[in-house]
């Protein structure tokens, strides 16, 4: 494993990349903190206004020739860039942890070699997904047209300039899943990390720059404050919008991103529901739920966030996740045995902890946790939350963002589906049943874009996004590919 020893960010980070020339943002520079340890990482350009339209002109300048390489040009990049960025990833792996607050199982296994997986995977040809033959029609003659036989094909053009924005939990991973499916597209990307952990999408964009891409190709922006970011939503260089993020935030991007028409994929806030039926692996369905504590503090929008229980195997399920609760090691992150880490900021710390008073101010019970870990003095840290209570009251509605979860019974079959579809979110849920052939009826009957069945993990070529308030869109896989597309009708007569 490579080393997780604390890292600083260098002076080069300093800077954007935009229309390739690495250049001194327009505000300055803006401090990024270790949530570990509440040190200054490094500095991250603060890019202005003015920086954000310049990235997306650049952007736009660069789309004919990008788009109209040859396609196994743009993919040996693709396969370059994997390349480097696994040679790179003794240098990332410290900065991630030092920036994020992901502990080192996380960081290891999560941040760095899945953004290189994400390339290797887009390095694929993706000419059976660019162009499908339509089984010929015979017209009749009309005032239109002569009749005659007709046909036609589907063709996926670029959408054209794509602003890639990202949340803070999954930097690396995230701007590669956008990136690269984008890039092999023939789309161009401005590349805008989210303001608290930037550094490591730096050197992201660094090591795309020194594979090869063309310049503007890949432009970078960063900074702390909004108005760049709306800048560049807003721009009329800009095609599409892809942004993962808080339900409230993409609701402004849609919002602005609709008055040019701007094509959106919008992966938003979660509140997953766990439903467990009586008859489920109990063992199974609490390391599902409890890795909302286990896996980067529960900041991560398919957690498992309300376990809905049948109350047979109730009090069962709320004493097991006690316990598992109780025995995980909170702290230090770059320590090998650290389970759970920081949550990203004080001011993320402070919102996760209004929850909690808010729940327990509505009469839900804390069953552990609740509180500041007492053995660390520093770091924002929150102990893993184990709350219950019904499904109306805050903290089982609202998406929390840390190492809370809430637990509720129920009685029957309609009852546990009526409560896991009553959230205004709908991202990903889970059904744990020892009958899979009722886990699977009741899997048809949630309202999420993503159903587990008896397991937490994921199948990456499998359409990923939301119903309802967690999105617009789906990516993974092909559906990346087309995710970041135009289809155009080709028709032709003979």
């Amino acid at each position: 494993m490579p080393s997780t020893t604390a890292a600083t960010a260098r002076p080069e980070e300093r800077r954007l990349l935009v229309g390739g020339t690495w250049q001194e943002a327009g505000s300055g520079t803006y401090e990024v903190v270790n949530p570990a340890t509440e040190e200054v990482v490094g500095l991250a350009p603060e890019a202005s206004v003015a920086d954000a339209e310049a990235a997306a002109a650049a952007a736009r300048q660069a789309l004919p020739g990008w788009a109209g390489l040859p396609v196994e040009d743009r993919l040996a990049l693709m396969a370059e860039a994997a390349v480097a960025i696994r040679a790179r990833a003794a240098e990332l792996l410290p900065l991630v942890i030092a920036e994020t607050g992901a502990t080192a199982a996380v960081g290891s296994r999560m941040q760095v070699p899945v953004a290189a997986d994400r390339f290797e995977r887009y390095s694929r040809d993706p000419r059976h997904v660019v162009q499908r033959s339509l089984v010929p029609q015979v017209a009749p003659t009309t005032p239109l047209a002569p009749g005659g036989l007709i046909n036609a094909l589907a063709v996926r053009q670029p959408v054209g300039v794509v602003a890639c924005v990202t949340s803070y939990n999954f930097p690396l991973v995230n701007m590669a899943g956008k990136v690269a499916p984008a890039l092999a597209m023939g789309n161009t990307v401005v590349v805008k990390p989210a303001p608290q952990d930037p550094l490591a999408v730096v050197e992201l964009v660094r090591i795309l720059d020194e594979v090869g891409f063309p310049p503007g190709v890949v432009n970078l922006l960063t900074s702390s404050k909004a108005d760049p970011a709306a800048a560049l939503v807003a721009s009329p260089d800009v095609d599409m919008v892809s942004f993962t993020g808080s339900t409230e935030v993409g609701t402004r991007i849609a919002e602005s991103g609709g008055r040019t028409m701007k094509r959106l994929l919008l992966e938003l806030g979660g509140k997953g529901a766990c439903v467990v039926f009586d008859d489920a692996d109990l063992k199974g369905a609490v390391g599902c739920i409890g890795s909302t504590w286990s896996f980067h503090s529960g900041q991560i929008c398919t957690a498992p966030t309300r376990a809905i229980v049948q109350r047979g195997v109730f009090e069962e399920v709320v004493e097991r996740l006690a316990r598992y609760a109780t025995v995980l090691k909170v702290g230090d992150p770059t320590e090998q045995d650290t389970v759970v880490g920081p949550l990203i900021s004080a001011a993320q710390r402070d919102r996760v902890e209004g929850h909690i008073a808010q729940g327990k101010g509505e009469g839900a019970e804390v069953v552990t946790g609740g509180g500041r870990p007492s053995h660390l003095e520093r770091g924002f840290y929150v102990e893993p939350t184990l709350i219950t209570g019904t499904n109306q009251m805050s903290v089982a509605r609202e998406e929390i963002f840390g190492p809370v979860v809430v637990v509720a019974p129920f009685d029957d079959d309609d009852e546990g589906v009526s409560m896991a579809n009553d959230s205004p979110y709908g991202l990903y849920d889970y059904v744990f049943s020892a009958d899979t052939a009722r886990a699977f009826r009741v899997a048809k009957l949630l309202r999420a874009g993503h159903v587990g069945i008896n397991t937490a993990q994921r199948h990456h070529e499998a359409p990923f996004g939301g119903f309802k308030m967690s999105g617009v869109g789906r990516d993974g896989g092909d559906y990346g590919l087309e995710a970041y597309s135009e289809l155009q009708s080709i028709v032709w007569a003979g």
